[in-house]
């Protein structure tokens, strides 16, 4: 790289620098973050649990509530159990597979009355909704109760909610929202479900 080059470039990312000091001290307000990754793409849970492990990293307290993979073994519940993390989990599995829709809602609202215990508690710093989306598009959760809920929790509290189609409430609620869209998935190949990869 040339010296004109190498100013040009240093000029630009001095600009860049600038640009994001000052957002940095603009974000003055403290508050817990509302966080939803929807859309059709691979990765949404994993996400959240990402960030349920940077929680826990930093010695903070995390709960997880999974509203659909519950019959599945779960590498992230497996190592975040043995490091104190709460789970409620869901066991009827995937709605297809019970066809059982009175069976699910009342599973559904079992599962939700440990989110809201979880929702109300200052002494969790995240929860994590797995699935949650589902459980309002098919109507096993009332959709007011959610928001409700997600609105009165405590103030430093974050929450993650996963899944496909997340309500326009929802989205609208969050602080911060995610689509990962699908580009290529491997099962669409036939490539089967992957220990330590897919779950």
């Amino acid at each position: 790289m040339t010296d004109k080059n190498q100013d040009k470039h240093k000029q630009r990312q001095q600009k860049v620098k600038e640009q994001v000091d000052q957002k940095v001290a603009e974000a003055n307000i403290e508050q817990g973050i509302l966080q939803v990754i929807t859309g059709n793409g691979k990765g949404k849970s994993t996400s959240g649990f990402g960030t349920v492990a940077r929680c826990v990293g930093h010695g903070m307290n995390a709960a997880v509530v999974q509203f659909i993979k519950g019959t599945w073994e779960c590498g992230e519940r497996n190592l975040l159990e043995q490091a104190g993390v709460p789970f409620a989990v869901m066991k009827t599995g995937f709605t297809w597979e019970t066809q059982d829709r009175e069976s699910d809602t009342q599973a559904a609202q079992a599962t939700w009355q440990h989110a809201k215990a979880w929702l109300q508690d200052e002494n969790i710093d995240l929860v994590l909704l797995d699935e949650l989306t589902y459980m309002v598009s098919y109507d096993y959760l009332d959709l007011d109760e959610v928001i409700e809920t997600l609105s009165n929790r405590p103030k430093m509290q974050s929450v993650i909610i996963t899944g496909r189609g997340a309500h326009r409430r929802l989205t609208e609620l969050a602080d911060t929202v995610s689509e990962v869209r699908n580009v290529k998935h491997a099962f669409e190949a036939g490539i089967q479900a992957q220990k330590g990869f897919d779950y």
